[in-house]
Order: C-alpha cells, then structure tokens, then sequence
C-alpha cells in the first residue's frame, strides 16, 4: 500500500533531511510517527502524498512510484489520499459546509453527489449543527474535525495526520484522536506525525520514532506484548 525503500532526502550538499528510510504501512494499519521538530516527519509524508520527491530511492503509493509518475497522474494519486494539517489550511470566506465541498468541486463531483458526501462526512466528525459557521467561529477542536471531514469526502484508503492536535487544548486534542482512532476502525489506515511521546504511548498501536532524519524504532503491537 505504502512502501519507501532506501529513500533519502538531501537539500543542499550533505544536507540529508531523511537518511534511508525503509518502511510498509499495511492496510487498515495505525501508525504514529513520533519525533522532534525538525527531525523529518513532515518531509516524511510529503514523499507519500508526493508534494516531494526522494533523491535517492523509491517512494510507492497505491502502485504509483515516484520514480515513474507523471505530472498529470499526480492528482489522482492524492484522491486517494487524506491529508490533515496541524494549522487546519481552511477557507475563511466558506463555511463548514463550503470548506468541505470545495474539495469535492474542483474534481468536477455531481452537486448531488456532493452534498451527499459532505452531509456524511460532517455527520462522521460530529458536526452537522456547525455546517454554516465559517472558521473564525469554530474552536480549534472544531477547525480540525472540518479539515478531518474534508479528508475524507474522497473515502481515502490512508489518512495522513500532521501534529493533528498541535494547536488544540488538550479536551480537544483527546477528541481528535478518538476521531482517528473511530476512522481506523472503518478501515482507513491512519499515519499520524507527533511529538507528544506520552500521548502514543497509551495506546496500542504501531510506533516510528525518528531522528534527524533516520528511523531509529519501530515498534509494533506484537513486538509490546
């Protein structure tokens, strides 16, 4: 589904901000990438949703290689794929329900369609009585949960989470990640970049812990039992 192999990514001489990276994300599978600013994360999923590409080494994604794709099959590669920012990235002039849609407008969707989908996707995160309050009126909680639902009118098979709760208050933090958690569990599988080592530590899911730059663990469920 996801695969990176031998994958390195260098700005500027020998300045390597991932430094090869060997890594499968299965199906249906939650993983949390844990490490400091600066250490990669971000760079990370950007290969996967591929807004960069690697200097050495391959990127795979839904059969799509970075090595082989084109420019125009690019868009239809990120259908496929939900991508959550820590600063939400929403329109301020649109409401909910506009923010939502717009993602679902510029692939030419069906009105009908699209209000059927975003109508889903507002119930899924538990927001439909905000559907018109535009962002300035959302809590930060409620900000992430609209970006969440634009994520995932295009029903992707993986949703990837940059530092997700990184300016919520922790309640609202908590109700994110439950929110992912509710997501994984309909099969989508989640990759979700933090910081916060005690937060993925109470749960029971896979954990990358990366360093300038290198994976230096991984450990899964299997490996904690």
């Amino acid at each position: 589904m996801i695969e990176l192999r031998h994958v390195d990514k260098l700005y500027e001489k020998d300045w390597f901000t991932l430094k090869n990276i060997n890594l499968k994300i299965n199906k249906g599978e939650f993983v949390f990438l844990v490490g400091p600013s600066g250490s990669g994360k971000t760079t990370l999923m950007k290969l996967i949703y591929m807004d960069e590409f690697p200097t050495r080494g391959e990127v795979i994604v839904a059969g799509f290689r970075a090595s082989k794709i084109r420019r125009r099959e690019i868009p239809l590669l990120r259908r496929k794929i939900g991508v959550v920012f820590q600063d939400f990235k929403l329109l301020p002039d649109r409401n909910a329900y506009d923010n939502i849609a717009f993602a679902l407008q510029v692939t030419g969707t069906r009105r009908s369609e699209t209000q059927k989908k975003v109508l889903k996707a507002l119930t899924d995160v538990r927001l439909s009585h905000r559907r018109d309050a535009y962002p300035y009126q959302l809590s930060g909680g409620e900000q992430q949960k609209i970006s969440i639902a634009r994520a995932l009118v295009h029903e992707p098979f993986v949703l990837l989470a940059d530092e997700p709760t990184g300016n919520i208050d922790p309640e609202g933090a908590a109700e994110i990640l439950q929110l992912l958690r509710e997501i994984n569990t309909k099969g989508t599988a989640i990759l979700m970049a933090t910081h916060d080592l005690e937060l993925v530590k109470r749960l029971p899911y896979r954990r990358l812990q990366i360093e300038k730059g290198e994976i230096k663990s991984d450990t899964s469920l299997r490996e904690k039992k």
